[in-house]
């Protein structure tokens, strides 16, 4: 009778087990895209935050180390430079763009265009014509590859710079009109004469957060957008820019830059505090003014520890992305089907995987939302530097990310957009596109007001 009962109470738990086994030995299938949550731009990195200080949180889960390092480097950031000697932030110059990194990039975003302002975040990419030897923009002589146009006391700014807007009217069929404003770029009193040749490309400081996702994606992913001859006939053909990385010297896919000419973070990092403040550090060891009249000639360098600029590093690197907003807004959603009618998803790709990292779980392995490719596009004459930058031509931009585009009025005031901030509203961007995102502009020129308001209501919301 024991036996009997013990056979039945196996036959019972054999019976109630047999589903959850089925389940457990079926093939995995595709996830299905409702049970993903929408605002999670960054995935594990998202911060909900819609205040002017959303772009500045850490990634949540940071162990008391890596935390304690963000600190550091949150400091760093902050920190303001001034002429040696000094106890403490000493280097500044002896010729420079600005004082501290969060001068340019405005609560860890852009900043204003406003070329000789305190709070400009502008500044002058240089060169003549030809490639050095690993294939990037040859510097001028006495200059460098980027204006410096202030100087520390007793010395001489290479340059002033002085910009001109023109305005230009569009009327939409509608009725409505939008005006576009162009800027000409003069460079006033040269402590040097310039080149005859002279190329220049004015760049406006791009922000933060989100890099560390950005750099965690396989170059794979990133050439698997790629369509150089346009094989699929959609008008749009992107193609990486391969760069050259000073530090681990070699060539490398490029991610960061306007024209995504630089291929790490500590290298950007590293290359902002020589070229925009005069800053040397182990990965870039001589003044940016090394070989010009205003060389200090102190033996000195790197002026910056190498914990710092690690840690500075390692700050935008750990910076996370503000959650989308208004996800499930009628307008905004009807603007979201619009944005891909209109084909913008075919440069500003709105979901892509970060690559495997065991040491940094919240970038690993995450579904994100940065709306890019990380590709070069060429954008037509209207907004062409006409400088090459490697393999990025004069007419060709890397595809700016669009997530938290929606916050730049709050984390900067007034909201400045494009390579140059020409474009104080998202229409004003819309329609400077060209080139490759010619058709797009047309289609959004040729919306009824009601779809472009729900167009611009869905951009906002990233």
């Amino acid at each position: 009778m024991i036996k009997l009962r013990i056979r039945k109470a196996y036959l019972v738990t054999a019976i109630i087990c047999l589903p959850v086994c089925l389940i457990m030995c079926r093939k995995p299938g595709i996830f299905d895209e409702g049970d993903f949550d929408p605002r999670l731009s960054g995935g594990m990195a998202t911060v909900f935050d819609e205040t002017s200080k959303a772009f500045g949180h850490d990634i949540s889960g940071l162990n008391v180390n890596d935390l304690h390092v963000h600190e550091v480097g949150d400091h760093a950031v902050e920190q303001t430079f001034v002429t040696a000697p000094a106890p403490v932030n000493s280097g500044l110059g002896p010729i420079f763009s600005n004082v501290s990194c969060i001068s340019c990039h405005h609560n860890d975003g852009k900043g204003n265009p406003t070329a000789g302002l305190v709070n400009s975040s502008l500044l002058i990419r240089l060169s003549i014509p030809g490639s050095d030897a690993h294939g990037g923009p040859v510097p001028v002589p006495g200059f460098g590859g980027q204006l410096q146009d202030v100087s520390i006391f007793g010395q001489s700014p290479e340059a002033k710079i002085i910009i001109n807007y023109t305005q230009q009217t569009i009327s939409f069929p509608d009725g409505e009109t939008v005006s576009l404003r162009s800027p000409a770029y003069t460079l006033q009193s040269p402590y040097l004469p310039l080149p005859a040749d002279l190329m220049i490309s004015p760049r406006m400081a791009p922000p933060f957060f989100g890099l560390g996702l950005l750099q965690n994606i396989p170059e794979a992913t990133i050439l698997s957008y790629a369509d150089e001859n346009d094989a699929n006939s959609d008008g749009i053909s992107g193609r990486p820019n391969y760069v050259w990385d000073p530090y681990l010297g070699k060539l490398m896919i490029g991610r960061f830059g306007l024209k995504a000419n630089t291929a790490t973070i500590l290298t950007q990092v590293a290359a902002a505090y020589n070229q925009d403040m005069g800053i040397t550090s182990y990965v870039f060891p001589k003044e940016s003014s090394f070989g010009q009249l205003q060389d200090d000639g102190y033996a000195d360098d790197p002026e910056l520890p190498d914990s710092v600029l690690n840690a500075a590093a390692f700050y935008i690197k750990s910076l996370a992305v503000p959650a989308r907003r208004n996800v499930t807004d009628a307008i905004a959603l009807q603007g979201e089907q619009i944005f891909r009618q209109i084909n913008c998803s075919g440069c500003h790709i709105p979901t892509l995987q970060t690559g495997v990292d065991v040491t940094f779980p919240a970038l690993s392995n995450q579904r994100i939302h940065p709306y890019t490719d990380l590709l070069l596009h060429n954008m037509g004459t209207g907004l062409a530097d006409n400088r090459p930058d490697f393999q990025a031509s004069g007419t060709e931009w890397k595809t700016p990310a669009l997530w938290g585009i929606g916050l730049f009025e709050r984390t900067n005031g007034t909201p400045f957009y494009l390579h140059d901030g020409r474009a104080r509203t998202i229409e004003e961007a819309i329609m400077w596109h060209g080139g490759e995102a010619e058709a797009s502009k047309n289609s959004f020129y040729n919306l009824s007001v009601t779809e472009r308001k729900a167009l611009i209501r869905f951009i906002k919301s990233l």
